[in-house]
């Protein structure tokens, strides 16, 4: 088993992510600002959390030792967190990218896997989007996911192997839960207002069940590194367009629901193919968009997400506009 170590591992998809490794026998380092609360990873004897920020490179150099492999989750996500200050999105998102790939280089990391985002293809008309399609990202978020990817797969090489993941918008139930990605926006909406607003319909969007974007990385861990040295690869589960998505929330949610329709200016329409990832990784997703919004009618009703409309820690805008993190 290995020693890993994951930044961003109290966020949406870490905080899911550190409790299965360790389920599966891996020593855990977490490395989080802890912005989104501290209580949402339980306490485990093979996990190590540190409070700090990617951006402290003598902190890096003190805690990187040891470990095999570093999973790169952390960063200022989605297009308005990142440009309500967009000199503290750069310098998460990219000025601490290139300091924390030399110091894990440096100190004998073995393998680095890097969290990108679909969101860098920018908007294309062809059915099959595939990693070799020229990158064309929309905003600086995107950009700056863009050029990491570029920077770490100059550092690849036969001791230090570098992967890429995009993945599809993740959806679900998380410990640190999410409620400004469009599945459980809609199903936050649905379950408790019963009446959600449809802007368009017809937009593509990929997604991925937060539990197979967990396996995803497992198979990256485990894959050989003949198969993934200097490699991307899409991960998604199907391109929906946002009205299949209301629909498959009211199917699951409630008849009752009102599906409520709004005319918009904004029809940019995402979609991705995942042929790559299945055909060298033989990995394929095992949740659907339905079992997303199943899990999270469950957590409602178990009161795990309370406050969900309203509660600032659900929507990462609304917390970064409030600490006022520099």
């Amino acid at each position: 088993m290995s020693k890993i170590l994951i930044t961003g591992g109290a966020g949406y998809v870490g905080a899911m992510l550190t409790p299965y490794l360790l389920s599966k026998g891996h020593k855990v380092t977490v490395l989080d600002l802890m912005i989104y609360g501290e209580n949402v990873i339980k306490k485990h004897k093979s996990l190590n959390v540190v409070k700090g920020d990617i951006r402290d490179s003598n902190l890096l150099k003190k805690l990187i030792p040891g470990h095999e492999i570093v999973i790169h989750l952390a960063c200022i996500s989605n297009d308005p967190s990142f440009e309500l200050n967009p000199e503290l999105g750069r310098s998460i998102n990219l000025d601490a990218f290139e300091p924390l790939v030399k110091i894990s280089k440096k100190n004998a990391v073995q393998r680095f896997i890097y969290a990108s985002s679909s969101s860098v293809y920018g908007l294309k008309n062809e059915k099959d989007i595939t990693e070799e399609i020229e990158l064309e990202p929309l905003t600086d978020y995107s950009k700056f996911k863009m050029e990491c990817e570029r920077i770490l797969l100059k550092f690849n090489d036969i001791n230090f192997t570098c992967v890429v993941i995009r993945p599809a918008t993740v959806c679900g139930y998380s410990t640190r839960q999410r409620m400004d990605v469009v599945v459980n926006i809609l199903t936050n909406l649905a379950y408790h207002k019963r009446k959600i607003s449809v802007f368009g319909g017809s937009q593509l969007r990929p997604n991925i069940h937060i539990f197979d974007m967990i396996r995803a990385y497992e198979f990256l861990i485990n894959a050989p590194k003949s198969k993934v040295s200097g490699e991307i690869f899409n991960a998604g589960y199907e391109n929906k367009t946002v009205l299949d998505l209301a629909n498959t929330v009211k199917k699951i949610i409630g008849e009752d629901v009102k599906l409520d329709f709004t005319k918009t200016d904004d029809n940019r329409s995402y979609h991705i193919s995942s042929k790559k990832i299945k055909k060298v990784l033989d990995f394929e997703t095992t949740k659907t968009i339905e079992d997303a919004v199943s899990d999270l009618r469950k957590a409602f009703e178990k009161n795990l997400l309370p406050n969900s409309l309203a509660d600032e820690k659900y929507f990462n805008i609304k917390r970064m506009n409030n600490i006022k993190l520099k």
